[in-house]
């Protein structure tokens, strides 16, 4: 496959650092549907893909969604979906299991199914021996129903340990040979958390929960992605759980209860995942970091292990209660992340209803801690829509964001840069606001415009989400099986990654409607009596649905709810407290020491430069400049290179490279310029890069400068390449011509005078030197064109060469002592 045809081709190449290929007897897809870098920045993904692989006979392959080009050009040359490790076609899978984390990926579904080659509803694949069994699992699948018509079976819950007995199942079932579908399916049946919609509603299903996360399976060699993924940095799970009750909050009711890591845990996973990706950033993960209970002892024990190392940490967004000058400390003493806060609501009364429980004054704190700490970045996400919402409330929500912009001025003479990020109500099941219709999308997009225009106005900028998007959502959040043909309907109108703004087309989900003859969109708004029967009520998360209208009327009354860990509100778990619950501090004196790293600032003044030569080949010509830095830097960071850093807010490692290839480009002679903290050796520095680099790219040589060098991008000025095509080439017209002008941004060049020698190799190899006209530097892949009246996508372009005038043509590892 030519993948310079297709964006980001990086999201295709399956040779990342820590990938898993493996021959077994049972193969499991674990299928994301959506693109690459969204798939691989989900966590979940990544502790199925190490507990799988882990397995005896067992092998775990990725397949995510390919971008709408490359699937348009799938469907039209009938090619099959396959899986990165193998290239394995989707329909040749044991089993293929979908995460359903989002409510708008479910046509994506069905089109990574039928481009697999896999029939997309569960009763056209009657036989497993010819065709995978389809599983799905995450969030969405507390409300299973719109879904299941297509899917085999559900996992609802965590999946630790059940996905190991759902792979046990299938293999004792694959080895017996004789059964049939159905006798699998009762099997899975049996295991708890998983319900099988062809076996009936009349299935009581208990959502899998794992007791501790101590010793929970975690993947600290994760895969190291070539392309820039959403969360690119080690991500490590605190805490599962919340105990704070908010009352729109789907997963802070449904995860419970509370499970923690200690932090000793947290450290030895954090160092593993540094070593083996070379990462440089990490983040603790929860859905409430902030109220980790040994949060300050983490981030202390963090920085006096890593901080040498120049780790930045961060937390994703805290409560407005949570935020502290000493965590603040913490985070910048390497280098300060962003950092987010979510009040959701504006006005006390609307916290109180939601029970998000801090105050103005308590918000007010929270701001002037986080700019003396020297913060200039905010980021605000609030809610539209919620229950009982006034227009007071509305027009407190700019006004949050006012309030910050003043407090800096007060403070420190200069403005923030302010985002807010506003999204609808969505009403989910096994809530205490699963009985409260969303408001209607007309108003919605009333309170959405209303509220652009305010932050527009004083400069704040501003992030909303399509009405018609969050309307799609609530309507799969409270469905059930009869919205099956209406998703159908949607699909085979063309409609995939929905989730993404410039790909949704809600003009089309209106005439599936129509098609389906599903009135759809009633679910969204549609409020219900106490007593009224909900789809999702044979699925049990452990929360009564007593617990819940207990907090729905708590909301209309206004009254908040304690943190569960400091009052138990009889929700239905019967949690119960243990030493996982409450972690120990365990970082006075018992933190191992640091692995040889990068040395102290104050170390730092005496360095060495070094010239690194490496090749770019085979799949990994498809990585742009800024991929292959990140690739090449990573892998010095997992080779223990004493890298030297840049001052200042944001320290960054000094490596420099020479003139960056074209995406599909290969090179065969890079340089990159990097600067090390003495004592270093050379030759064992080559060889321990070298143990680190993914296939395709090679360090072949690396020599000391002695200074007063010039930089690699001022000193090569000539450049070897080879064009090879697929046919005979012919280079006789541009032979020919006295001059043949490009025309570029400032004007027309004539690239005659930059090739330096044109020779013919063979048939269908030209090699091209081009040596650089002045200021002028010209990509050979726009030369080629004119060279040989080809598109350079067409040919295999390598660069063998490049080169410096030292009174000859010299090569940048040459002018090194």
């Amino acid at each position: 496959m030519n993948l310079l045809l297709y964006q980001r081709p990086s999201r295709y190449i399956n040779t990342e650092i820590n990938s898993v290929h493996k021959e077994a007897s049972v193969r499991v897809a674990l299928a994301f549907p959506d693109v690459y870098e969204i798939g691989m920045s989900h966590l979940g993904l990544k502790v199925l893909y190490r507990i799988i692989n882990e397995l005896p006979e067992t092998a775990a392959e990725r397949v995510f969604s390919p971008w709408v080009d490359l699937d348009d050009a799938m469907k039209s040359e009938g090619s099959l979906l396959t899986s990165l490790e193998s290239g394995l076609p989707l329909k040749d899978f044991d089993i293929v299991g979908f995460s359903l984390q989002y409510e708008l990926a479910y046509t994506t579904v069905l089109n990574m199914l039928d481009r697999g080659g896999i029939p997309i509803r569960s009763e056209a694949r009657p036989d497993l021996k010819r065709l995978p069994l389809v599983i799905a699992g995450g969030p969405s699948t507390l409300n299973p129903f719109p879904m299941s018509p297509f899917i085999d079976a559900f996992l609802i819950g965590d999946g630790e340990d059940a996905v190991k007995e759902i792979i046990s199942a299938y293999t004792i079932w694959k080895k017996d040979g004789k059964s049939d579908k159905t006798t699998l399916l009762k099997s899975l049946s049996r295991i708890e958390g998983v319900f099988v919609p062809s076996l009936g509603r009349g299935q009581k299903v208990s959502r899998r929960i794992i007791a501790s996360l101590e010793d929970a399976p975690f993947p600290d060699n994760p895969i190291l992605p070539f392309a820039n993924i959403v969360h690119d940095r080690v991500n490590i799970e605190i805490s599962r759980g919340c105990s704070m009750g908010c009352r729109f909050c789907q997963a802070g009711m449904t995860y419970r209860p509370v499970r923690e890591r200690s932090v000793a845990k947290i450290l030895e996973l954090a160092e593993r995942s540094l070593r083996n990706t070379g990462y440089e950033d990490i983040s603790f993960t929860s859905l409430s970091s902030g109220d980790y209970s040994c949060l300050l002892e983490l981030m202390q024990g963090f920085n006096r292990k890593f901080s040498h190392k120049r780790i930045a940490m961060s937390l994703p967004s805290l409560r407005v209660g949570s935020v502290t000058g000493d965590m603040l400390r913490e985070i910048r003493s390497v280098r300060k992340t962003g950092f987010t806060i979510a009040p959701e609501a504006g006005t006390d009364r609307l916290r109180a209803v939601i029970n998000k429980d801090f105050t103005e004054e308590t918000y007010q704190k929270a701001l002037e801690t986080l700019f003396k700490a020297g913060w200039q970045n905010l980021k605000l996400y609030f809610m539209t829509g919620l229950p009982t919402e006034t227009d007071e409330d509305i027009d407190a929500i700019p006004e949050m964001a006012y309030q910050a912009i003043r407090i800096s001025k007060k403070l420190t003479g200069r403005n923030v840069t302010i985002s807010a990020g506003v999204s609808s109500f969505i009403p989910k099941p096994h809530t205490p606001f699963q009985w409260f219709g969303q408001n209607d999308i007309e108003l919605l997009r009333e309170k959405n415009t209303y509220l652009r225009k305010a932050f527009l106005k004083k400069g704040i900028k501003f992030k909303g989400h399509r009405e018609e998007m969050s309307l799609l959502e609530a309507v799969f959040s409270r469905g059930d099986e009869t919205l099956a043909p209406f998703i159908e309907a949607a699909w085979s109108l063309g409609c995939r990654l929905d989730a993404w703004t410039e790909h949704f087309d809600f003009e089309k989900w209106k005439k599936a409607a129509e098609i389906s003859g599903v009135d759809a969109f009633a679910f969204a708004g549609r409020n219900y009596e106490m007593d009224a029967e909900f789809p999702w009520d044979n699925i049990s998360t452990g929360v009564t649905r007593e617990f819940l209208w207990r907090e729905y009327q708590n909301a209309l009354k206004g009254s908040f709810s304690t943190d569960c860990r400091k009052q138990c509100h009889a929700c239905g778990l019967a949690c119960k407290e243990s030493p996982a619950n409450k972690p120990e501090p365990q970082v006075n004196g018992e933190i191992p020491a640091a692995r040889p790293g990068s040395p102290s600032p104050a170390l730092q003044n005496n360095f060495i430069r070094l010239r690194l030569q490496y090749t770019k080949t085979g799949r990994l010509r498809y990585l742009s400049h800024l991929e292959l830095s990140t690739a090449l830097t990573r892998a010095m960071n997992r080779a223990d290179f004493p890298l030297r850093y840049s001052t200042g807010f944001h320290p960054a490692p000094k490596v420099s490279f020479g003139p960056a290839l074209s995406v599909g480009i290969a090179g065969t002679t890079e340089y990159l310029d990097v600067e090390l903290v003495p004592p270093f050796d050379a030759g064992e520095g080559l060889l321990r890069i070298n143990r680190e680099l993914p296939s395709g790219i090679r360090a072949t040589g690396m020599a000391r400068l002695r200074g007063g060098e010039k930089s690699l991008n001022s000193f090569i000025i000539r450049y070897v390449y080879e064009v090879r095509s697929r046919g005979k080439m012919s280079a006789d017209r541009f032979l020919e011509q006295d001059a043949v002008w490009v025309q570029r941004d400032k004007g027309p060049i004539n690239i005659k005078e930059m090739i330096e020698l044109l020779e013919r190799v063979d048939d269908m190899t030209f090699r091209v030197t081009v040596k650089e006209s002045g200021d002028i530097k010209m990509r050979l892949s726009e030369m080629v064109p004119e060279l040989f009246g080809l598109k350079a996508v067409d040919c295999e372009i390598t660069r063998t060469g490049m080169f410096g005038w030292t009174g000859r043509w010299t090569d940048p590892l040459e002018v090194c002592g």
